[in-house]
Parts: C-alpha cells; sequence; structure tokens
C-alpha cells in the first residue's frame, strides 16, 4: 500500500509503461538458481565494492538491506558490521539466505519477510540502509525514500544501487519492472527532497552481455549515497 499523502513524481507518461501488466515476477522460483548468473554476482560484487569506498563501515553499525534476495550483497558487508538485516518479500529468497547464514554459522543477520506491497514492518534504526538493483521494482520512490530515511538513525547514509535508464533492454523479461533505469539527476534531486544531504552518485558497475544479434550489451549501475539531514 502506498504510503498516505505523498506524490510519486517518478509518473510515467501514457504508454511506457507497455510491459506492466498484473502479473509478479516469481522470485520465489527464482531463488534456487538466482546465484548461478556470474554475471550477476560480478555485479554486486563490484556494488559491494563501491559500499566500501564510500561508506567506512564498523563493527558498531546496524546495517538493512532492503530487497536482500539471496544476500548477494549484505553477506560481503556483513563481516565488517555488528548487524545486518534483510528484508524482501520473497520468502523463497529469505529461505535460501536463511540457508547460506545456517551453513556458515552467521550470528549477527536477522531476516524480515516484508508482506508485497507493504513496508510497514520496516523498522527499527539503522547506520547505513543499502539497497541492489531493487528500485526499479518499486513503483512509487519518494514513499520508499522518506521510509529509508525514517528507519535511519540520526546522521546515517544510505547507498542505492539501481540501472541508468536502459530502454527497458536489461530485463528480457520486464514483469513486474516499474522503471527502465532511472536519470541520477532526477534520483539526488528526490533524496535532497527528502530531506537527505551530502548526496553523491558514481558508477557501480557495468554488465556486458551478448546482445540478441551478437553484439555487445552494455548497462551500467550508479551507486547513489546520502546522509540523513
Amino acid at each position: 500500500m502506498v504510503d498516505a499523502g505523498i506524490k510519486a513524481v517518478f509518473a510515467v507518461e501514457k504508454g511506457q509503461r507497455r510491459h506492466m501488466t498484473d502479473k509478479k515476477i516469481d522470485f520465489d522460483t527464482a531463488a534456487k538458481l538466482w546465484d548461478d548468473n556470474e554475471r550477476r554476482v560480478k555485479m554486486v560484487h563490484d556494488i559491494a565494492g563501491a559500499i566500501k569506498e564510500n561508506f567506512d563501515l564498523n563493527d558498531t553499525m546496524d546495517v538493512l538491506d532492503f530487497g536482500c534476495g539471496t544476500g548477494l550483497l549484505s553477506l560481503q558487508l556483513q563481516p565488517f558490521v555488528k548487524t545486518v538485516t534483510g528484508a524482501d518479500p520473497s520468502q523463497g529468497m529469505l529461505d535460501a539466505l536463511a540457508a547460506k547464514i545456517e551453513q556458515h554459522g552467521i550470528s549477527n543477520y536477522r531476516l524480515i519477510h516484508l508482506e508485497e506491497g507493504s513496508r510497514e514492518k520496516l523498522t527499527g534504526k539503522y547506520d547505513l540502509v543499502m539497497s541492489s538493483m531493487t528500485f526499479h521494482h518499486v513503483e512509487d520512490i519518494p514513499p520508499l525514500i522518506q521510509k529509508l530515511k525514517d528507519i535511519l538513525k540520526p546522521g546515517g547514509r544510505v547507498c542505492i544501487a539501481d540501472l541508468d535508464p536502459d530502454n527497458g533492454l536489461f530485463h528480457r523479461d520486464n514483469t513486474g519492472v516499474f522503471h527502465d533505469g532511472f536519470d541520477r539527476e532526477m534520483m539526488k534531486a528526490e533524496f535532497e527532497r527528502a530531506g537527505f544531504i551530502e548526496i553523491k552518485a558514481s558508477t557501480a558497475a557495468e554488465v556486458v552481455r551478448p546482445g540478441p544479434e551478437g553484439e555487445d550489451e552494455r548497462f551500467t549501475i550508479f551507486l547513489i549515497c546520502a546522509k540523513k539531514g
């Protein structure tokens, strides 16, 4: 449910949502093979490296991974912080992550199952909220940014990684995709409107893969980091 009283500025003009349907991605099924995609694993590794470059992690920090999936991102940062909370609407993804946590004997990681379309369970206070490749699956971005700000401690930071504009080509199947990437300046302005400061954007990763006709397709992933004002 969309948070009341906040108007989305990322409204998609008529005709641009050619791929939008009532269908949802079956992340529960996808979770079984999620980590087998080498390009995805490399991309998230690069995103984790970019977060480390932009944020000094230490063992006093509480971190939230919004849209944690199978933990590809947060498990790379978990050894350096006090606690990690992974939040995701897919129980299949959380089950896969829980198996990793148990396998490696990790004791500082907890999981939150988010009900579809609801952010009510996003509670607590965090030093860092991060998210990788999740925002383009969220229809209304401004309420989400505000929610993430609300759960940050004073002076806490967000680090958000997602696609630069991709003309809808990154996902071969755009089921469940609301945004064909984001303009960096537009995103920075939205964080500023929400009350964040020290906002900066950089390139976190590049994905290169063969196109349908054999040519290389290149997609860039930005990282926006900002501080709660």
